[in-house]
């Protein structure tokens, strides 16, 4: 049984990617920090079998570790790491005191320092893989620098140069890319007023936002249906740096 590890499978870009991995025939591990309920709940709700929730704690050491040994001993192969979580708070970019060290700290720990921990911990077991990939969420902020504060913009830009690094290092055993979407349906997008949005939408020449199943179709494609790609930052997001700020 192939095994695909999906870290913020709880949130709505994760869980999305969990049901198409889940349909593409993997056996799921749906990682959470906090929100077991949610986990388990996707856990149940998944097409095939295998599948299974565990705590994914990205900067415990010791979490990562445990997860490593339990998929060790588990049947299977692992071969597919999809970095999601991440977190991020809105700071207006010119409001440069509101952005203050424990916050900058908070997300450049998660979304980059995470996403490496989860890479070096597993690639001993991705290595043994056929054809191993890891895809990282990445966002369409990190080139054109508007999103939801100045840090997040600069750790996404980080975790890409990183996806273009692994690749090369990780090769020929693992590829690595990230899929790179614009704004999403879902909760951060709800929780912004609806001027916002629209303007979002006015500026992409799709004409709107992303879903969470245009991102797990991306990773989807990444995964099944790109083999000779990797160190690509697939976009995922309607055209938006070719539009009008």
């Amino acid at each position: 049984m192939k095994t695909a590890v999906i870290t913020g499978a709880s949130g709505g870009i994760g869980s999305a990617i969990a049901q198409r991995l889940a349909a593409d025939g993997f056996s799921v591990v749906a990682g959470y920090n906090h929100s077991v309920e949610r986990a388990e709940s996707l856990v149940a709700q998944l097409p095939g079998r295998g599948h299974r929730a565990m705590r994914i704690a990205l900067l415990e050491p010791e979490s990562l570790a445990d997860l490593a040994h339990t998929l060790a001993e588990s049947p299977g192969s692992l071969d597919v790491l999809v970095n999601c979580a991440g977190v991020t708070r809105p700071v207006p970019h010119d409001d440069l005191d509101r952005l203050d060290d424990s916050t900058i700290d908070e997300i450049f720990a998660t979304n980059w320092r995470g996403s490496f921990a989860a890479i070096r911990s597993l690639r001993p077991l991705l290595d043994k893989a056929d054809g191993a990939v890891v895809v990282n969420i990445s966002s369409v902020s990190a080139v054109t620098g508007q999103g939801s504060n100045v840090a997040y913009c600069a750790s996404k830009a980080a975790l890409d140069s990183m996806t273009r690094s692994l690749a090369r290092a990780l090769a020929p055993l693992v590829r690595v890319v990230s899929v790179s979407p614009g704004w999403v349906v879902g909760e951060y997008a709800d929780q912004m007023p609806p001027e916002v949005l629209d303007a979002q939408r006015e500026a992409t020449p799709l004409e709107r936002l992303a879903t969470p199943d245009d991102v797990a179709r991306a990773v989807s494609a990444v995964v099944n249906d790109l083999p000779f790609t990797t160190g690509a930052i697939v976009s995922v997001d309607g055209g938006r740096p070719l539009g009008v700020a």
